[in-house]
């Protein structure tokens, strides 16, 4: 497999451009189709987004139960998933998983517990900040032909950690099937409080607004395909949201020190989640870049999605060559990609030369695969260039802060006259009045106390 080469910063900052997660000409024909039938002609996906918000805020169950019978199971009667069936979980999945699971909750619980802020701190005489948690939040999970256990856990946990009040999950319930019972174990593991048998647009309309049934959460959580980001989009303001999320994303940078088998690894391992993702190896080693290439097409055989994965690497990889790693690390800052891998000699200083990414994988056995699923931060990370400003997924993203100011009379005393100094200078003379008036009070208290001692 020859990947597309690209040579030095200069080429690299022309072709290596970021995904919109947004870019609605990445929708297939065949869903065009299906919002022209349900819709009529001429209607976009975009503009079938905005009709299903609106109807399930003025319609509230009977509109979401209209689309899950539309775009997911005609003989569903209800959203409300029975939460007593979480109680057989375990026994639906093998020994082994249900471990495994339970592994990577411990393990995710103890990294977001050990980042948890003091729940107060004080600034200053008279100033302190009160964090928060959220109240409810509502975690999002996609249905279609990948299940997702990890991302339940993902999510989930840090919301738990934190403190919310409670969690509930919306996942579809596809014809003819279960609710898909590696999910429903997550679920069981990491505390979910509710479920509804719910996707897509419809599901994320329901969680912003709220329904008879389906609980107005403050904050929405987890990926979803491209309509579903719009959604979040459409509905952040009326809620929180965590991120618009694109498509994947990978950047490898490698020396000659690094295995030519795990570099290809770790690029199939994200080419095969999407035809859009994408995967890019950066290295200063000419030589590396054949054995990568090499080890690419022996590995693709060995996967039952290798097609989906060679489709994304022969669109979206690319194999960058740079005269050095500092160069290297400043495309890579340029482009703040989802996941930053450096498998190179002298880690520890690297790592500080790095600014932008929404998660650091450090040395050839901290695969981000390792991310995905056991590490413990959470793998829902910024994507499309935004880890320039935001952050992965944790217990911060569910907490919320107030500031408190609670000043003693001597404390208003001396910094009342510069705050009215300020009120009078924006033409406040309502502000200025609201601090005079104290300021006489403490005055003409402080002159009697000063009486009573004579």
């Amino acid at each position: 497999m020859k990947l597309t080469l690209v040579k030095g910063i200069s080429e690299a900052s022309d072709l290596l451009q970021r995904q919109d997660p947004l870019n609605m000409d990445a929708i297939s024909a065949a869903v065009i189709e299906r919002t022209e039938a349900v819709f009529g002609k001429g209607v976009s996906p975009a503009q079938s987004v905005v009709k299903i918000i609106e109807e399930v805020r003025q319609k509230g169950d009977e509109a979401v139960l209209k689309y899950a019978r539309m775009f997911d199971d005609p003989d569903i009667t209800s959203t409300s998933y029975d939460m007593s069936l979480l109680d057989h979980a375990e026994s639906s999945i093998s020994k082994e998983l249900w471990d495994s699971l339970s592994l990577a909750a411990e393990r995710i619980k103890e990294f977001h517990s050990k980042t948890m802020p003091n729940m107060e701190i004080e600034t200053s005489r008279g100033v302190s900040e009160i964090v928060k948690p959220l109240q409810k939040i509502g975690v999002y999970v996609p249905g279609g032909t990948a299940a997702y256990p990890s991302t339940v856990l993902m999510t989930v946990i840090p919301a738990k950690v934190a403190g919310c009040e409670s969690v509930c999950m919306v996942t579809p319930k596809l014809a003819g099937r279960d609710m898909n019972p590696v999910v429903l174990a997550a679920a069981k593991i990491a505390g979910v409080d509710s479920v509804y048998q719910i996707g897509g647009v419809p599901s994320i309309a329901a969680l912003a607004y709220g329904t008879e049934t389906i609980p107005q959460v403050d904050k929405i959580c987890g990926p979803g395909n491209v309509l579903v980001a719009y959604a979040k989009k459409l509905v952040q303001g009326q809620v929180d949201i965590d991120g618009i999320f694109g498509p994947t994303e990978t950047i490898v940078i490698a020396d000659k020190t690094a295995s030519p088998e795990f570099c290809a690894a770790d690029m199939i391992a994200q080419a095969e989640h999407d035809p859009m993702a994408t995967a890019i190896l950066i290295t200063d080693d000419a030589g590396l870049i054949e054995t990568v290439e090499n080890a690419l097409d022996d590995q693709l055989e060995q996967h039952a999605r290798g097609e989906m994965a060679k489709q994304a690497l022969l669109s979206r990889g690319k194999v960058v060559l740079v005269e050095n790693l500092a160069e290297g690390i400043e495309i890579a800052n340029s482009i703040a990609p989802e996941h930053l891998c450096l498998m190179v000699e002298n880690t520890a200083y690297w790592k500080t030369q790095v600014r932008n990414a929404g998660g650091l994988f450090l040395g050839e056995y901290s695969p981000e695969v390792m991310g995905d699923y056991v590490a413990g931060p959470s793998h829902v990370m910024p994507t499309g260039g935004t880890a320039r400003f935001s952050s992965a997924l944790s217990v911060h993203h569910f907490l919320k802060t107030m500031p408190v100011v609670e000043l003693s009379s001597k404390e208003f005393e001396r910094l009342a006259p510069d705050a009215v100094n300020i009120a009078q200078a924006e033409g406040l003379t309502a502000h200025s009045n609201a601090l005079s008036i104290r300021l006489k009070t403490v005055s003409n208290n402080s002159g009697k106390n000063g009486e009573r001692s004579a």
